[in-house]
């Protein structure tokens, strides 16, 4: 893949959601909402202070992450399915 996310983007693809909840009910493909947890593809090289010094990033490739339900913008690169988001919409790492 040639995309490399600008600023404080982060280019993150979504993690599959379980088919069956903790009872063992399995949950039909129109029931299932897209999942706020996925990984980090690529990373920017991070936004600049008003001083025009770079601020890092405090994710990098291959992180998994949370994110809010509405965040980030869908695009397709090379038929995958994936996310562009700032990196203020992570809520946070798994580990």
């Amino acid at each position: 893949m040639a995309f490399k996310p600008l600023h404080d983007r982060v280019l993150v693809r979504r993690v599959e959601s379980e088919e069956k909840t903790a009872g063992g009910l399995i949950i039909p493909d129109s029931a299932k909402e897209k999942p706020a947890e996925g990984l980090v593809v690529a990373v920017g090289a991070g936004a600049r202070d008003e001083d025009g010094d770079r601020i890092s990033m405090d994710v990098k490739e291959g992180d998994r992450i949370l994110f809010g339900k509405w965040s980030g913008t869908e695009i397709t690169i090379d038929g995958e399915e994936l996310l562009i988001m700032k990196e203020s919409d992570i809520m946070g790492t798994l580990s």
